[in-house]
């Protein structure tokens, strides 16, 4: 479980699960959602919305890491453009631990 700050002052927080960045990861949530002047402002995060909202209904079948993901954290009261950011930085964090522990691990097997 990790913690990221949703607001400036550090007053709010929200937790995300493993479960949630595997989900942002299996599903590419982040690629391609900040324009080129990487500014998140609320305009992302409602970009971000439509796109996972657009997949739900596209998808056939069981959305329940789509759903969960929309309940415990884009949904969330506490998330605003800070606090993606603060997330989108959480999963670049994470990506990076995991391949270098992939990484380590291929190396030991050899």
């Amino acid at each position: 479980m990790y913690t990221i700050q949703t607001n400036a002052s550090g007053t709010r927080c929200m937790e995300i699960s493993e479960e949630n960045l595997q989900t942002i990861e299996k599903y590419a949530l982040f690629q391609h959602l900040i324009d080129s002047n990487g500014i998140v402002d609320e305009s992302v995060l409602e970009k971000l919305k439509l796109n996972i909202r657009s997949l739900i209904t596209s998808e056939e079948g069981n959305n329940k890491e789509l759903l969960d993901l929309c309940i415990d954290v884009i949904y969330h009261n506490n998330m605003k453009a800070f606090g993606l950011h603060q997330l989108i930085l959480l999963y670049i964090r994470w990506e990076k631990e995991k391949n270098q522990d992939d990484e380590e691990g291929g190396q030991k097997e050899e």
